[in-house]
This record gives structure tokens, sequence and C-alpha cells, in this order.
């Protein structure tokens, strides 16, 4: 005899733990002046670091989930102030171990973003609580 769909419980916790997500995070100066950044060229370097990240750990599991989810996927874009707090969060993901890709705009070599491979949520959204949505 199958249990109903009502004597199996749902756990709210488990369920956002397994929610996967890519964060990008852009420097919020660039499009500021003195840069002033076209809104486009901004979100074209948001584009490059979240397709090398997924490039760059294609063979994760949690890639390939991400990607199987097709209209669902979930993608957060934060915001660096500058290129300092971009590059000092860079070292601190790899410090921590946490799969990621900067995005260096050549010829130029300006850090512009960078993104983390997916990730179960609940594993990395504490260590980038200091990075406001990108506005």
């Amino acid at each position: 005899v199958l249990p109903s769909a009502r004597a199996v419980p749902y756990n709210m916790a488990a369920a956002a733990a397994a929610v996967l997500v890519q964060y990008v995070v852009l420097r919020g100066d660039l499009a500021r002046p003195p840069r002033s950044w076209p809104l486009g060229a901004v979100v074209a370097q948001g584009c490059h670091a979240a397709l090398a990240a997924v490039h760059g750990y294609r063979e994760h599991p949690d890639t390939g989930a991400y990607l199987e989810q097709g209209d669902a996927m979930r993608t957060v874009v934060l915001e660096a102030p500058d290129e300092d707090s971009l590059l000092g969060l860079a070292r601190m993901l790899q410090q921590r171990g946490i799969d990621h890709r900067v995005w260096v705009e050549n010829p130029e070599g300006i850090p512009t973003g960078l993104a983390l491979r997916p990730y179960p949520k609940n594993q990395v959204q504490p260590l980038l609580k200091d990075f406001k949505l990108l506005k």
C-alpha cells in the first residue's frame, strides 16, 4: 500500500537547501562616472562571467542539474562597489574552495565581474551577504 501524498512530510528547509543558484557579481562602478559604461556592456560582462563559470565547471553534477532546470534556472546578480571589493571576494572564494571564474575584459585587462558555478543556495549565500542586488 502506497502512502497518500498527505502522509509524506514536506521539509521546507531541505527544499531550500536543494535550490540551485548561480551568483554573478558585477562591478557597479563601471556604470557610473567617470567610467559610465553603457548598461549593455555591463550586462555583457555578467553574461561572459556566467558562461565562463558554467563552461569551466560543466562536469560538476550541480552544473548539469542547474542547466537541466531550463526555464526554472535561478540566477542572482549582485554588485561589487569597485575592483578591490571584487578581487577581495575572489580571494575569499578561492580560500574557501568555492568554484568561480573572474571575468577580465581584454585587451584592457579590467576585472569586471565574477560568477560562481551553480551551487545549492544555502552553501554560498552566507558568503555573499555583504553584496547587494545590482541596481
